[in-house]
């Protein structure tokens, strides 16, 4: 894996173990080679885990649309940004440079990355590993969430090979280390 996706939050209101986790992270997997791709925020989850890449001199790719230039927002003191004319090009520059998806914990906008790369490998657009990082049982209740679903014939039971779950940056890194891709097909499985 080259290059690692990080979806999460822009909040700087969240418990300070989400943004220590998230800093560990940035500067881990800048130690293990791997460039960063995340959303170009200086705040929150975003900003802790390009701090952690930061730290460790590695590489890193914010993507923002253009529209959070105004906003002052943006981590520009370190690495690439690069600019996009919407949100949804954002996404689609985040998915097409990334190796693997690691989603932290994160709101409306780190969901919607979640249920969108996840909806793409159901579809068969890619076939990348997508871990959920679990700090503190964070994505506990979304995950029973899936499962109701499961049960109630809404996903198929093979929706939980499309993702996995870390509780953990190591058992993260142990699943990208270990990951093989595989062809699903949503109408088949």
């Amino acid at each position: 894996m080259k290059q690692i996706c990080v979806f999460g939050s822009s909040s700087e209101s969240i418990d300070r173990a989400y943004l220590a986790e998230a800093e560990a992270l940035g500067k881990f997997l800048a130690e293990k080679g791997c460039g960063v791709v995340y959303g170009a925020g200086k705040y929150g989850v975003m900003g802790a885990v390009a701090r952690g890449v930061q730290a460790a001199q590695g590489e890193l790719l914010g993507v923002s649309p253009d529209f959070f230039t105004e906003l002052n927002v943006l981590k520009e003191d370190y690495g690439e940004v690069l600019l996009t004319p919407t949100m949804r090009e954002r996404k689609a520059v985040m998915e097409d440079k990334a190796d693997a998806f690691i989603v932290c914990a994160g709101g409306i906008g780190t969901l919607e990355e979640f249920f969108e790369v996840i909806t793409l490998k159901q579809l068969g657009r890619h076939q990348k590993p997508i871990i959920l990082l679990n700090t503190c049982g964070f994505y506990d209740p979304m995950i029973d969430m899936m499962e109701q679903s499961v049960a109630m014939n809404f996903m198929s039971h093979n929706v939980h090979r499309l993702y996995s779950v870390a509780d953990s940056i190591d058992e993260a890194w142990q699943q990208l280390e270990n990951y093989r891709a595989f062809g699903y097909n949503k109408y088949t499985e």
